[in-house]
């Protein structure tokens, strides 16, 4: 059954028609680690988890490579602003390495939560400035191929890349995958105006930042035949991903916001120093929105990380990769507390369809998986990636007449591309989710399997003393189930118990 992908360049959902026995070189985006990721970030890397799922499930082998940025990646997307490490730096008072190790291990943290494949090969960006192993798959080399291309020109501040020289060369490809005309493309409009006067273009970008001026005490730092300083943002995905998936590679994705800027950048320094365009197919995911169609980003007051969703929503990491899996991939994803509650509703009654079906069949090999639905699982899933109606194709089977058998084994067969961790009901197994309602409001708990009855009830009664503002008894309560070697950790509507 073809897998059709859409592919921004194209704007169509065109078939995937490698053969089986190719290896498909597939290159995400990385992060920038000088903060928390937020959920709007994870989002993107849960589409790419689905689609490299995806991509296995249909027999294909993937070779996976993902950057880290820890240089480079100004404030403004563009060539102002401040580096984003360093910012990071002041704000913490810690050096630039320390943030990024420290960001970087997070980032790794929350995608193991979310149950995201590890890439096969990750690479920062400062280990692939001047490479001594590979000299010439580095970013200074790529540089150099560009500037004796003829698509560079220097200044005091930077070497540049010559925009308008490219398109004469290669007329409509600058701006193939933005769409968006030159004469109407403008950068660094944020809050600052182009600081160097010497840029002939608005959309020329820099390769190669010296450091003088604003960058003179720039930490990460680098000789080239440029001058000392450091790489411009895009250089590092044009480098990284050619160095290991060579010169023409299958997809490339990440979020829309990358392409304006940042694949249109890539894209153009890619065809200056090869000749020819790298990249197979552009596949971009949506912004996952909190208000009024606002973007989730770092810079607003929506900045929503994994474990402050965890704390403060009482939201599973399994539950939030539900909630995006119900929304297709190129669709906006609205996040407020209606959809939280309708995401936590339906993983949580997911996983107790499994676990009811799990605790009832002695051998859990023993089901087959069934064809007709396997079919059908491929047919919506194949089609673009269609996550919402795969859902709805294990909701199929769950309610079928199969047996109990049969049912577990085609379900934990379609979690092989939803990774939901089905297999494990590792959630549901040891700590029970559950919902109850007072005085018209829902408030959500989790308790561990083994904890007594009578101090689950105590704690359901000091939760609700304290919403009555009864604090004395409450306190009392929490007296008496500390007592017993548990604590209570309240959240924003609800509460958790733990052992001590």
């Amino acid at each position: 059954m073809t897998l059709h992908l859409y592919n921004t360049l194209t704007r169509k959902k065109d078939p995937f028609d490698l053969p089986k026995n190719k290896t498909v070189g597939l290159y995400t985006c990385g992060p920038t680690v000088y903060n928390y990721a937020h959920i709007g970030n994870l989002r993107a890397y849960i589409f790419a988890d689905i689609l490299k799922r995806t991509l296995i499930y249909n027999g294909y082998q993937v070779n996976h490579v993902m950057n880290i940025t820890d240089v480079g990646h100004l404030t403004s997307d563009a060539d102002t602003g401040e580096d984003k490490l360093e910012k990071g730096a002041k704000r913490e008072g810690k050096t630039v390495w320390q943030v990024a190790k420290d960001y970087e291990k997070a980032f790794k943290n929350d995608i193991k939560k979310l149950n995201i494949s590890e890439p096969d090969i990750w690479q920062r960006a400062t280990e692939n400035v001047e490479d001594k192993k590979t000299p010439g798959k580095s970013q200074i080399a790529l540089i150099k191929r560009i500037e004796k291309n003829g698509f560079t020109y220097e200044t005091d501040q930077a070497l540049y890349f010559d925009v308008k020289e490219f398109e004469k060369k290669y007329p409509g490809e600058y701006t193939k995958l933005s769409k968006q005309k030159l004469e109407d493309k403008k950068v660094a409009v944020r809050c600052e105006i182009r600081v160097d006067p010497k840029k002939k273009h608005p959309a020329d970008f820099a390769l190669w930042l010296k450091r003088v001026g604003k960058y003179k005490d720039h930490v990460m730092h680098w000789s080239s035949p440029w001058g000392d300083g450091f790489p411009g943002w895009h250089v590092e995905c044009s480098a990284i991903s050619m160095k290991y998936l060579g010169e023409h590679f299958d997809i490339h994705t990440g979020g829309i916001d990358h392409i304006p800027v940042h694949h249109t950048n890539e894209r153009a320094q890619n065809i200056a120093a090869i000749g020819h365009p790298v990249v197979e197919r552009w596949m971009h995911n949506e912004f996952l929105v909190m208000k009024d169609g606002e973007k989730m980003a770092k810079s607003g007051e929506n900045f929503l990380t994994l474990k402050k969703l965890d704390d403060d929503y009482i939201f599973h990491p399994s539950a939030f990769r539900f909630a995006v899996l119900q929304v297709h991939y190129r669709k906006p994803m609205e996040f407020n507390n209606k959809s939280i509650d309708g995401a936590k509703n339906g993983w949580a009654h997911l996983y107790n369809q499994v676990s009811d079906l799990a605790f009832g069949i002695k051998d859990k090999n023993s089901g087959k998986i069934i064809k007709k639905f396997k079919t059908k699982f491929l047919e919506v899933i194949n089609d673009d990636l269609n996550t919402p109606q795969a859902l709805a194709v294990v909701q199929e089977v769950l309610k079928s007449g199969l047996s109990d058998e049969d049912k577990l084994k085609t379900v934990l067969d379609f979690d092989e591309v939803l990774g939901l961790e089905l297999n494990t009901i590792a959630p549901i197994l040891s700590v029970n989710y559950f919902i109850f309602k007072y005085k018209g409001n829902e408030f959500f708990c989790w308790v561990p399997n083994d904890t007594p009855k009578e101090i689950r009830s105590l704690a359901i009664e000091r939760f609700l003393e304290k919403h009555d503002q009864k604090y004395k008894d409450a306190d009392k309560k929490r007296d008496t189930i500390e007592d017993q070697g548990y604590l209570i950790e309240d959240m924003d509507r609800g509460f958790k118990i733990k052992k001590k």
